[in-house]
């Protein structure tokens, strides 16, 4: 899901808006800072949390900013361009332009182009480019003509791929459009035309992109009101040749067909794009945000002072020029994946954390055909058609795929890590090809378990259970739980049936091995787990000590120690915190033996126990479950297997906790409910009166 929060406007005053809007919204070298640059004169620094201007500067009349202003995030200073040529660097202390550093160069600048960890890049209005560094110790240097006279730079980005920057910029020249990619580092550009349909070209182009594996995924809005996609090689093995690529229907009327200003897209992330513009003709103006892998749309809002058609986003902040304002509307996308859209999906994530790992890529998948999206199947089949021709990304991927299939663990495991070394975060589906041959090796060879291997790539926290099916099936053959655990840890779309044997296999080890791993403490790894293992910190030890006699699989209650020992806490936390959706979980559920369900909701009825009474939390694992997450698996437990446990007789004490803690559950919501209902009705009275300028002072006593 995604939401658009309120909106704010930005102060004015000393900005200047021309017909079509600013020349560009910039990030500076601060998170919450931004350059905004009028199409006049001026640039204004804008702390964005204060709502207010940091700094401003301006040009001398007669001359005009032709360039956006942009940060140079190595050094801190800001670089922009008056009059076409002219470029000028400066920083906060400096207060007259006219004062700070010029440089007049020998072509026209089309735009500056600033991303982190590289210098910013020039791009010239016929098609060069330069990185500032270069440009600065030989202004006036000659600048090569890369395109012809009559192709205009209509939309530029630049990327970072492996530590080079990717310079993409689209050209128009009577209609017709063209795109260049060029490699900073090697030099290398590469030429192609974009195949249009008649009734598809743009009146006006809109161009949004984004890295997809060896691709540039180009997106444009068109007349008929659609959303197109190009995929288009970073790599190419003809850079000479002029290389035809045709797009493919990604959105259906996503804008007004009718529609002529006022429109823009942008993409928010691998799976949103925000869309500005009309939904029906003569409608007014939206903001939408729509889901591209889902095709739906997730929110809007409408637009009634109409913008200039431009559209910017840092971070997790849109600017847009809405009337003559510029307004910040901050926005939430959540991971898009099938468990947030029909069931549960963890939300929390702690600080210091990595993020949610990327699904699985199927157009990439061997063996996998769609039947049902056209616009897909034409989109894999020219990614199938185009990826032949291009360089590796990695080098030595191939030698250690070769090195997989039969050497030793050891050397597998030696080459491995010199791999990761040299690799960079955003290699995921090599690292899913990788994870698939050291799989299809273990399934041909019953003694293959390269443990070491596999731990080392699920910690790259790059994976999930789509872009390596099996490994969670082999972990379930060798009984593997520090595995499983990390991979309920990390995987946002674990099949439910899965979860299910997890956690069939975390409640079904014996006593006797319970009842060694509490008395003796030794330093033997048992099924992947030490008793220094991260999962059992001090404060878990410290609550297996309390525990006592815990290990017996059932307690009398009411609970006063936790049933489990901490590291079967730490594998059913994991459980707890894993993604699920019911209708698919409840059948699972019911091939779980009676018994290790009893023990499972003695469990959780101790958690709650823990939770609500305000005790010290000194479970194991990461991060405690919540008491809506222990909610939810007692319903679960309950509603699959109630005649299960209902006949048996350690279970009637516990059926009868649970009926008491459910009895204060519903009383605690409907005393929250009278309170909800109290306070919107003073809500209401405080609406309906006007302060008129007065003060005053109200105190309100709720029993």
């Amino acid at each position: 899901m995604a939401a658009l929060e309120e909106e704010f406007t930005l102060s004015t005053a000393v900005l200047g808006a021309g017909p079509e809007g600013f020349l560009g919204v910039e990030q500076s070298d601060k998170a919450d800072q931004f350059l905004v640059t009028d199409s006049g004169r001026t640039v204004v620094l804008y702390k964005v949390s204060d709502q207010k201007p940091l700094g401003s500067w301006s040009v001398k009349q007669g001359q005009s900013i032709t360039c956006p202003a942009v940060c140079n995030f190595q050094t801190g200073e800001y670089i922009m361009v008056h009059d076409n040529k002219v470029l000028r660097i400066w920083n906060n202390e400096d207060v007259n332009l006219d004062k700070v550093f010029k440089a007049t160069l020998s072509a026209e600048v089309h735009r500056i182009h600033s991303v982190q960890r590289t210098e910013p890049l020039v791009l010239f209005r016929r098609g060069a480019a330069r990185g500032l560094e270069a440009l600065l110790a030989e202004p006036q240097q000659n600048i090569e003509a890369v395109i012809p006279e009559e192709e205009v730079i209509r939309w530029s980005e630049v990327f970072m791929l492996f530590k080079q920057p990717v310079l993409i910029f689209i050209t128009e020249n009577h209609e017709n459009y063209f795109a260049y990619v060029q490699l900073c580092k090697s030099h290398t550009l590469s030429k192609y035309t974009l195949l249009l349909g008649k009734e598809e070209k743009s009146v006006k182009p809109n161009f949004t992109a984004r890295v997809d594996g060896k691709f540039i995924s180009l997106m444009s809005l068109s007349s008929d009101g659609c959303m197109y996609e190009t995929l288009i090689p970073i790599y190419s093995s003809d850079t000479e040749k002029n290389q035809r690529l045709v797009r493919a229907l990604m959105l259906k009327a996503v804008v007004s067909g009718s529609a002529r200003n006022g429109v823009a897209l942008t993409v928010l992330d691998q799976d949103h794009v925000a869309v500005l513009g009309p939904p029906l003709p003569a409608s007014k103006e939206y903001l939408s945000i729509w889901n591209i892998k889902f095709q739906t749309l997730q929110t809007s809002k409408e637009l009634p002072q109409g913008t200039s058609g431009q559209l910017w986003y840092h971070g997790e902040i849109l600017f847009m020029l809405h009337g003559k304002c510029l307004t910040v509307i901050p926005y939430k996308c959540e991971v898009s994946c099938l468990a947030s859209a029909l069931g549960k999906l963890k939300h929390t994530q702690e600080s210091g954390t990595h993020s949610m790992p990327h699904f699985v890529n199927w157009e990439t998948c061997s063996g996998y055909e769609r039947g049902s999206y056209s616009a897909d199947q034409s989109r894999t089949l020219r990614r199938k058609k185009t990826e032949a021709t291009l360089q590796p990304e990695v080098p030595g991927f191939k030698q250690l795929l070769s090195i997989i299939k039969k050497d030793s663990e050891k050397h597998i495991e030696v080459e491995l890590r010199k791999f990761l070394a040299k690799s960079t975060p955003d290699f995921d589906t090599l690292i899913g090809d990788i994870v698939a041959g050291l799989l299809g090796r273990c399934k041909a060879e019953s003694s293959f378990y390269p443990r070491s291997c596999l731990m080392q790539l699920i910690q790259t926290h790059v994976l999930s259970c789509s872009l390596c099916p099996g490994l969670m099936e082999i972990a379930l053959e060798h009984t593997d739980v520090q595995m499983l655990q990390l991979c309920l840890q990390q995987f946002p779309d674990i099949p439910e049936s899965t979860t299910c044997a997890c956690l069939k296999l975390f409640l079904s080890d014996t006593i006797q091995d319970e009842k060694k791993e509490t008395e003796e403490q030794t330093e033997i790894v048992q099924n992947g787990f030490s008793p220094e293992d991260s999962s059992c910190s001090t404060d878990s030890r410290q609550l297996n000590k309390q525990a006592g006699d815990a290990t017996k699989e059932t307690i009398a209650f009411p609970v006063t120690s936790c049933p489990v020992t901490p590291k079967r806490a730490a594998l059913l936390n994991a459980v707890l915190h894993s993604a699920y959706s019911e209708p698919f979980l409840l059948p699972h559920l019911k091939d779980i033996p009676g018994k290790h369900i009893t023990l499972f909701l003695q469990y959780l009825y101790f958690l709650y126990l823990k939770c609500s009474g305000n005790a010290a939390m000194t479970l194991p694992g990461k991060s405690p479950p919540t008491v809506s997450q222990i909610m939810d698996w007692i319903c679960l437990l309950l509603d699959a297997n109630f005649t299960v446990v209902l006949m048996i007789p350690e279970a009637k004490r516990l059926l009868l906790n649970l009926y008491n803690f459910v009895k204060s559950q519903i009383s605690i919501y409907s005393e929250l409910n009278k309170i909800e209902v109290s306070f919107r009705e003073l809500q209401k009275l405080n609406q309906e009166k006007s302060s008129r300028g007065l003060y005053s002072i109200e105190v309100l006593e709720l029993f």
